[in-house]
């Protein structure tokens, strides 16, 4: 059985889930979590500081011993907020590679969203209607709208509780004038999040979800703190399950209480415990003013997050027979097409160049023997080729390697994206090699597949030279020492694609060591 596993990297603590595949669902068999507040250094000198980083990396040691006890036979891990503004975070990602040999996959504050969106949409019920998700983590807050399990708006926000409460509550308890400051800063962004997030009316009001240790310590500690507060014997809270409510009024009445106790007494709370303590304040004024903010009536605790939506989003990908796996094709090529249209790519004219390149990978399958995964990449590579001319039509394959990888496109990842982006890169007379720019982004055991899926995009755009006439048809034939690729001329003819066809034949050969005769039928 197919074992995956999920490590998430964030602002305050670390997390790992791994899980197994079991009838094309997920089953859970190991979770763990570390408090590292990654991020408190970050925030207030903008890196990480070596002490964050060693028990960082601690944590992460552990996570592997239990990946490997477990056989995982995938990994993701990705970075968030503090990740993402830290200057020093690529020296963390090349120490961690170096004791784990995992690669760290700093992701954008959409991209988090997204991900938690996925794994709440895919584990909890009742999520078909209208959604509104709310994450206030360390370093930032995620708000999404979704309808019918699709997202409509999302945006991300710097109001995680780490951050505000380094930057904002320097003394313990914080006085007045420190959360007016931190009050003003909040609703500035919220203001910010309104011009994005439009909530339906107070009449129909959405189901409101809240992911992250914040929501869980709020929605167990307004069970508690209207009565006395038990002592808490470990510091330590226990993992609550997803179902816990709490209304606005609660969440208000928990800020003002929680702001006016000391760490000791906020410690005592069962629900908060030591580490959560420290910046459970700015968490919860976060959450107060947010549902306020937006007239909402409370939330929901989900106890989902960034984890399990790179282990749903993973079944989506690799089982075809899993409930998830055709809406998170329709998606993600619905983002491709997104992105192509975000930079001016006539997609009438691009179609038949991503038919063309299907039709040459599934007819030539014998020849290139790339692994099925490169059928996306291809296709994708193929409706973006020319998003490059959207900043110069000159040295516009540049252009199109810089842009594909720096974009936001679901569920393809930064490795993903680099992948894309270098079969784009090489349409025009440069040909892939290592110590290029695009390959040297590439892990060495990419760099064969990638000069093979050029040369398929390449014959792909060659069959599509005359935008005048109507589409060439083909078909491809793979013989021992050559490949016969047969035309069938449009109205115009095919004499155009056929000249740009045998101009590929050199290259052709190079790569796949067989002759390239082109003929007209």
């Amino acid at each position: 059985m197919t074992t995956f596993a999920a490590i998430d990297i964030g602002s305050n603590s670390c997390r790992l889930k791994i899980a197994r595949v079991v009838s094309h669902r997920l089953k859970t068999i190991h979770e763990d979590r570390e408090v590292t507040r990654l991020g408190s250094s970050v925030f207030q000198g903008g890196l990480i500081s070596p002490e964050a980083m060693a028990v960082t990396l601690k944590a992460l040691k552990r996570f592997q011993r239990a990946v490997q006890l477990h056989g995982a036979d995938q990994i993701r891990v990705v970075a968030t907020a503090a990740m993402r503004d830290a200057r020093n975070a690529e020296a963390f990602v090349t120490w961690a590679k170096a004791e784990t040999g995992w690669e760290i996959e700093i992701i954008s504050g959409l991209e988090e969203a997204r991900l938690i969106h996925r794994g709440v949409v895919f584990n909890e019920p009742g999520t078909t209607g209208r959604l509104l998700l709310v994450d206030v983590g360390g370093g930032s807050c995620e708000i999404t709208l979704s309808q019918q399990r699709r997202i409509q708006s999302t945006i991300s926000l710097p109001l995680g509780a780490v951050r505000l409460t380094q930057e904002f509550l320097p003394s313990d308890p914080p006085d007045e004038e420190a959360l007016a400051r931190m009050q003003h800063f909040i609703t500035r962004e919220l203001r910010r999040a309104h011009g994005r997030i439009a909530v339906p009316d107070a009449a129909r009001p959405p189901l409101v979800l809240a992911t992250s240790g914040t929501a869980a310590a709020l929605a167990e500690a307004h069970q508690i703190l209207p009565r006395k507060a038990a002592p808490s014997k470990s510091g330590k809270r226990t993992t609550r399950q997803s179902g816990d409510s709490v209304s606005t009024q609660e969440v208000r009445r928990l800020a003002r209480r929680l702001h006016r106790m000391s760490l000791a007494e906020r410690i005592a709370v069962p629900g908060i415990g030591l580490r959560r303590a420290e910046i459970i304040v700015a968490g919860a004024w976060v959450y107060a003013a947010l549902l306020e903010s937006f007239h909402l009536t409370g939330f929901r605790y989900s106890a989902m997050g960034v984890r399990d939506g790179i282990l749903a989003q993973m079944l989506a990908e690799r089982d075809e027979r899993a409930v998830s796996h055709e809406q998170f094709e329709q998606e993600r090529w619905e983002s491709v097409l997104a992105t192509a249209t975000r930079f001016g790519v006539n997609l009438r004219q691009a179609e038949p160049v991503r038919a063309h390149a299907v039709q040459l990978f599934d007819e030539l399958a014998s020849l290139h023997r790339l692994s099925e995964e490169y059928r996306t990449w291809l296709a994708a590579a193929a409706m973006l080729s020319e998003t490059g001319k959207f900043l110069n039509h000159q040295g516009h394959h540049r252009h199109t390697q810089y842009i594909i990888a720096a974009s936001e496109i679901y569920g393809f990842s930064q490795q993903q994206r680099t992948l894309v982006s270098a079969i784009a890169r090489y349409l025009g007379k440069s040909r892939p090699q290592p110590d290029d720019r695009a390959m040297r982004n590439l892990a060495a055991e990419d760099h064969e597949p990638v000069r093979r899926a050029v040369v398929l995009l390449r014959l792909a755009i060659a069959l599509n030279q005359d935008r005048a006439s109507d589409v060439v048809r083909f078909r491809a034939r793979s013989y021992p020492r050559r490949v016969l690729l047969e035309l069938q001329p449009g109205r115009t003819g095919a004499e155009l694609e056929l000249w740009s066809l045998r101009k590929e034949a050199a290259y052709f050969r190079e790569v796949f060591g067989r002759e390239l005769l082109v003929t007209l039928l």
